[in-house]
């Protein structure tokens, strides 16, 4: 449980059939069959609109054969004299007729798509929220970006363009394959002897062609990633001097984004070229054996007619098939890539709410955490809350206390020891462990798009208004009153904007909504400022009143007020008691407090 939201549950995809390893600081890839299968499954959820979509693209296709047997009738009426008025009003409701379905056809195609990509985008989304806190700290920010942002964008433009296309061509070629079969076997032969060619073409492109694409994705996210990090890191580049550096290394990366681009490119179009050979071989192979076959009376100039515009009739989906290999290696590569986060292990289980009128106490037994390979954080950390204690961690920079904040929340596994609480151990709690019986409160705070109200009914979807507003007054939030709607006033993205010191107020009212057992504030006042600060710490105390409590003290008056104070140095608690015990006792915990004062 945290403070700060309720996430929704995670729609389970099932291991991930043989995915790529990527590198420690990626997130996994899917196979094309892997990302077939969820696809197909998110399919089969809507039979009714996938099977709509089909029969009317089937029908689109049928419809583009009257025309070339409208006109090869034609050619044969003329050559006996015939009146050609019928044929004439038949072109036109075949081209009217051809015209509707294929509207039809690129709308349901559509549709389907959009509602299965939706599918996809949720089970990405709800994935990421559920990720372990370790692996956000590990992936790059670039990587997780471009798939929740390019990643989509791009199977999404495919969807809404391509697909339609796609499924209409495939459907297209293989109709009018039938139609030279059924006209006369002989010129369905001719038509085949285009196939070498065009496999050729393909055995030359894709081997090529995925490689590339693969290739592309991954340097976009590479760009992204430089990109995020160079703006979210700009005032610090710029105390340093060192825009030219940075500058130079976005620059490089999306040059190289750009040459690869470029190559794709020019791939593509050594691709047509190819195609258009393939296309050459076979109508002058359908020429040519139906003039043989006029000759020896084995076939009429109308059905030769017929068969020439059928297969020309092919350029188009046939070229709409391969040069859309191009769209669809690039979709598919982003596909798999989002397929790849929807396959994360899920851990989660449905969250229980606890019952907040029982304060548990907690023990932390021989703590020890390192990120990475790096050196240790936390060393053999003993620590022990009693139910309903308020205890301040302080300490300089750099000690660990957010480290052992975010073990004591359930937001990070220990590389040693445990947590327990009322002597069980957190793997034995129920639901989510810690999660459930722990809320957390940061310093960073994050004001979510909508109403004030609903905003703090991310911590209990079942809040009333009264419970709204007495968790706001409990928090000392008197300036919702001067809001123009009050709690339904619309707060966050395109709403009103709130201080950095009403933002957590916000998050110590999600706090006494969600009324968890144990509370971990972490440093959750220090962007108050020293006009807020003290408005802040007491709707912290107040939110925190008989809750068993670490608070990690940015601001030493708040271990003042605690019950006790552990002093943390170089991931060891190194001191403890209370503020005025330390204070008389000269050790580190004086010397801090003695700063504080002189400041």
């Amino acid at each position: 449980m945290t403070a700060e939201a309720t996430a929704p549950e995670a729609t389970a995809a099932g291991p991930s059939t043989a995915a790529a390893a990527p590198p420690s600081d990626l997130l996994p890839t899917a196979t094309g069959r892997r990302a077939a299968r969820v696809v197909g499954r998110y399919a089969r959820e809507r039979p009714g609109l996938a099977v709509a979509a089909l029969a009317v693209s089937i029908a689109s296709a049928a419809a583009g054969l009257i025309a070339p047997a409208v006109l090869g009738a034609l050619v044969d009426a003329v050559a006996e004299g015939g009146s050609i008025g019928g044929f004439l009003l038949a072109l036109a409701g075949a081209a009217l007729l051809a015209a509707l379905l294929t509207g039809l056809a690129a709308v349901a195609v559509s549709r389907l798509g959009e509602t299965l990509l939706a599918r996809v985008r949720e089970a990405v989304v709800a994935r990421v929220l559920h990720l372990h806190t370790a692996t956000l700290d590990r992936v790059r920010p670039g990587d997780l970006l471009s798939r929740v942002g390019d990643d989509v964008a791009r199977v999404s433009e495919s969807v809404t363009t391509g697909l339609p296309e796609v499924i209409n061509a495939a459907l297209a070629v293989l109709l009018t394959l039938l139609g030279l079969g059924v006209l006369d076997w002989r010129l369905a032969v001719a038509g085949l002897l285009a196939l070498p060619a065009y496999v050729l073409a393909l055995r030359w492109y894709l081997p090529r062609s995925a490689p590339m694409y693969a290739r592309e994705r991954l340097v976009v996210a590479e760009r992204a990633d430089g990109l995020l990090g160079a703006v979210q890191g700009a005032e610090t580049i710029r105390a340093y001097a060192r825009s030219g550096p940075h500058a130079a290394e976005v620059a490089r990366r999306s040059a190289v984004a750009r040459d690869v681009g470029v190559g794709v490119f020019r791939l593509y179009t050594d691709f047509g070229w190819r195609m258009n050979r393939s296309e050459f071989v076979g109508l002058a192979a359908v020429l040519g054996i139906g003039f043989l076959l006029v000759r020896g009376g084995g076939a009429t100039v109308g059905e030769v007619t017929t068969a020439a515009l059928l297969f020309h009739r092919l350029f188009g989906p046939l070229g709409t098939l391969l040069f859309s290999f191009d769209e669809v290696q690039a979709a598919g590569a982003a596909l798999v890539r989002l397929v790849g986060v929807v396959d994360l292990p899920d851990t989660e289980v449905p969250a229980q709410r606890p019952d907040g009128s029982h304060r548990p106490a907690v023990e932390l037994r021989g703590i020890g955490h390192a990120y990475g390979d790096g050196p240790p954080v936390l060393a053999d950390v003993d620590l022990r809350l009693a139910p309903g204690e308020r205890v301040a961690l302080v300490g300089a920079s750099g000690a660990g206390k957010t480290t052992l904040a975010a073990v004591l929340a359930g937001a990070l596994d220990p590389t040693a020891g445990e947590v327990l609480v009322d002597g069980v151990p957190a793997a034995g709690l129920p639901g989510r462990g810690l999660r459930d019986v722990v809320a957390l409160v940061s310093q960073e705070v994050h004001v979510f798009a909508g109403t004030l109200a609903d905003d703090l009914r991310l911590a209990r979807p079942d809040a009333t208004d009264d419970d709204v507003e007495a968790a706001l007054r409990l928090v000392g939030a008197r300036w919702v009153a001067a809001l123009p709607g009050g709690t339904a006033t619309l707060v966050g993205e395109g709403g009103t904007a709130l201080t950095p010191a009403q933002a957590q107020q916000v998050a110590l009212a999600r706090l006494v909504l969600a009324d968890p057992p144990i509370a971990v504030l972490d440093e959750a006042t220090a962007e108050a400022g020293s006009s807020g600060a003290r408005e802040l710490e007491e709707g912290a105390f107040a939110a925190t009143a008989g809750r068993t409590t670490l608070v990690v003290a940015h601001r030493l008056t708040q271990a003042v007020r605690a019950d006790r104070v552990v002093v943390l140095h170089a991931g060891r608690v190194v001191e403890e008691g209370t503020h005025a015990d330390l204070v008389a006792a000269g050790g580190r915990y004086a010397t801090l407090w003695t700063a504080w004062r002189g400041r």
